[in-house]
């Protein structure tokens, strides 16, 4: 079998359940061919200590049978690859927030000098018959680098993040070199129908692209096959972690402490495509509309801290921080408070008790790629008495999660009702609900993922 070599901007040791599922997924495929992993170090050093251009430290040890490779970046690449053209061009733009982009700073040359850069390092790296996987926005470059370099080898791409509409991925400078980038893969892997679709229209629109079959394009005199595989979870070890001391400790303690309350829950990342304000808006709607939730019902808010030297991040913290204290402060008692909110990050042991001791989880993204705490939630619950999920329709996951109260989080009158359904929804509908969203999470988990794209970049 071929030697699997996956590229990511950050790396982790697959051994380390911690890692996640996705480390775990990509652990299993590299054990299995003893592969590599290669990508930033997370370190930032100094201009001198990086050297001439191209000529940063290689840091390599194994991890079982897998070899972990990285590099350091220099602040000025840090701040123009990463925080610059990944997080502030686009992060913003894929999730349609035109309005939060910085076009003008000049972070594209910074992009390409470290996908060159890594290119640079990979090559000497790789051996003739590897297989590449090349994971999300920072990389996006990484194949046209490489073959630039006079690498043949296969390389599959796969973007994490959502596809927007032609108009608005043509907002960004260059955005056909970015396009024209993608078609150095052999193989391009989105999270879903509604991503493929607006790719389809952007080469299409922009670049006069001609489907030559399902799912396979020209364009750029070049040829590329673009499907969706949509990302899961593993499913057994989250449910496993259910049973754990600290997932149980938590269910027991949110029990005691919420026992005549109905407790809803959300957890995400403190960013602008979650819709934490138009989440915490309907939740006032709930009260104003169903004042027989006022003195029961409470809403756990995690926000997790997350990219906090930008701007946009800082001014949505300040916007959280004042929709909370209003809306205890109007509807509050001396004894309960309809929103707790916790910016800081809430270990991943303790979160399937968290999500057990839920009626009602509120995943209400404004846009993501998939959103996967909507499929951990699922795989929480305990079968014979299981909370309700409400899912914004702007996640991926609403593709395939029909069977959860589907939502539009711009609505905040509509979401509201939808919660207070979730919060009455009679048990024989929450377990049939349940059972079919339990079963989709299941028959398309990250193994499936895993396993799926591998095949077709071996077929592409």
């Amino acid at each position: 079998m071929p030697r699997l070599v996956v590229v990511s901007n950050r790396v982790a040791d697959p051994r380390k359940t911690a890692a996640g599922g996705l480390a775990v997924a990509l652990g299993e495929a590299l054990n299995a061919t003893g592969g590599l992993w290669f990508g930033w170090s997370g370190n930032i050093v100094e201009r001198t200590e990086a050297g001439a251009q191209g000529q940063t430290q290689l840091h390599v040890q194994r991890a079982g049978d897998v070899t972990l490779a990285t590099v350091d970046l220099s602040r000025e690449d840090h701040d123009a690859y990463y925080l610059g053209y990944s997080n502030g061009v686009l992060w913003p733009v894929f999730h349609y927030r035109l309005d939060l982009a910085d076009f003008d700073a000049g972070y594209i040359g910074g992009y390409r000098r470290v996908n060159r850069m890594f290119a640079q390092q990979l090559l000497p790296l790789l051996r003739p018959d590897d297989v590449i996987w090349v994971h999300d926005y920072h990389l996006i470059p990484l194949a046209e680098e490489l073959r630039t370099l006079g690498c043949r080898q296969r390389i599959g791409f796969f973007l994490h993040i959502p596809v927007p509409p032609p108009l608005i991925m043509a907002a960004i400078p260059a955005h056909e070199w970015l396009i024209r980038a993608l078609f150095a893969y052999d193989l391009l892997g989105l999270q879903s129908q509604t991503d493929l679709s607006h790719f389809a229209r952007y080469v299409y629109t922009e670049a006069q692209a001609e489907q030559v079959a399902d799912g396979r394009f020209n364009a750029f005199g070049r040829q590329l096959q673009v499907q969706a595989f949509p990302i899961g979870i593993d499913v057994d070890e989250f449910a496993a972690l259910a049973e754990g001391r600290e997932a149980q400790e938590t269910l027991a303690t949110m029990r005691e402490q919420y026992a005549k309350r109905r407790l809803l829950v959300g957890v995400d990342r403190l960013d602008y495509s979650k819709g934490l304000p138009q989440r915490l808006r309907a939740m006032r709607s709930l009260l104003q509309r169903y004042p027989g939730n006022c003195n029961s019902a409470t809403l756990i808010q995690i926000a997790s801290p997350s990219r906090e030297t930008v701007g946009a991040y800082n001014d949505l913290r300040r916007q959280l921080e004042g929709l909370c204290g209003s809306i205890n402060g109007n509807f509050g008692e001396l004894d309960w408070m309809p929103i707790r909110y916790i910016h800081r990050t809430v270990a991943r042991k303790r979160l399937p008790g968290l999500y057990r001791a839920s009626r009602v989880a509120l995943v209400t993204p404004l846009r993501d790629g998939m959103n996967l705490v909507a499929k951990e939630f699922i795989a929480a619950q305990d079968p014979a008495d299981p909370g309700v999920l409400v899912l914004s329709r702007f996640a991926g996951a609403a593709e395939q999660l029909r069977d959860a109260l589907l939502v539009n989080p711009y609505d905040s009158d509509g979401t509201a009702d939808a919660i207070q359904h979730a919060l009455h929804m009679p048990l024989e509908e929450r377990q049939v609900r349940h059972e079919r969203l339990l079963a989709n999470i299941r028959e398309f988990d990250v193994h499936w993922w895993q396993r799926s794209f591998l095949e077709a970049l071996r077929q592409s």
